[in-house]
């Protein structure tokens, strides 16, 4: 299944399915200070309003790392949802179900000082700064709770999760949004990467009107910059698209049964 959900171990971090706050150390601080004062400066005009908002509305800062009992207080009050600390990505089902719970899954381990500039696995940093926002906006979030219960009827037929796993890559991980008339980044996975932000604005890359078949039929490597953004109008957009995504759904279990 072409999908960013696979397994990964948790990494140099003590794992009892809570955060360990008291477990960080300076060199933790450090990293995540310099991570977020760089990509706040490489999404400088790039970042859509809407982020920046919820950035504010969970109350991340660069001298610290987010706690995820103070998050999860505040976002309970914004949209209902919670946080769950997982040890990293976990598989397909258990995603969807926790999100069709109001739940995200994050991993709680940070990259070393060794490796700011890449490291193989996504780690708290994505999961974290480009994520948990948004789950503070309430349009936003209906789309990810209502993507999740469709997932959950779809589980066991791979062609419609490879699709989903699609759409969930060119929305949430890869997203851009118009903002006043201008491309602007809402995807976390281009939100937590200097190389993504820079390409996504880059006459390299190709950006597309939004368009649910389309992106539900392109593939995509999940190991090399994106060639390819998808364009919505707002979050509505989003919502809206949602019975498209359910009837090209049926279709594919109707050609599966068929077979």
């Amino acid at each position: 299944m072409e999908t960013p959900i696979k397994q990964r171990k948790e990494s140099d971090r003590a794992f009892n399915g809570k955060q360990n706050y008291h477990l960080y150390t300076a060199e933790d601080f450090a990293v995540w200070k310099i991570l977020f004062e760089r990509q706040m400066g490489n999404l400088s005009g790039k970042v859509s309003e809407a982020y920046l908002t919820a950035l504010n509305d969970v109350g991340f800062v660069a001298d610290k790392i987010p706690d995820f009992s103070e998050v999860e207080e505040r976002l309970l009050k914004l949209t209902g949802w919670k946080l769950k600390v997982v040890p990293g990505i976990i598989p397909v089902d258990e995603f969807f179900t926790l999100l069709s719970q109001k739940t995200f899954p994050a991993t709680t381990w940070l990259r070393k000082l060794s490796q700011l500039d890449y490291i193989e696995e996504p780690d708290m940093f994505h999961d974290v700064f480009g994520h948990i926002p948004l789950l503070s906006n309430k349009a936003f979030t209906d789309y990810v709770f209502a993507l999740s219960k469709i997932a959950l009827q779809h589980i066991n037929n791979p062609i419609a999760m490879e699709m989903l796993g699609r759409l969930y890559w060119f929305t949430l991980e890869f997203g851009l949004i118009k903002d006043a008339g201008e491309n602007k980044i809402y995807g976390a996975g281009i939100i937590s990467s200097g190389g993504e932000t820079k390409n996504a604005f880059s006459a390299l890359s190709t950006k597309a009107k939004f368009d649910v078949a389309a992106v539900m039929n392109n593939a995509f490597r999940n190991d090399i910059i994106q060639e390819k953004y998808y364009v919505i109008e707002s979050f509505s957009e989003l919502f809206d698209s949602l019975k498209t995504i359910e009837n090209i759904l049926s279709k594919t279990a109707c050609a599966v049964k068929e077979y």
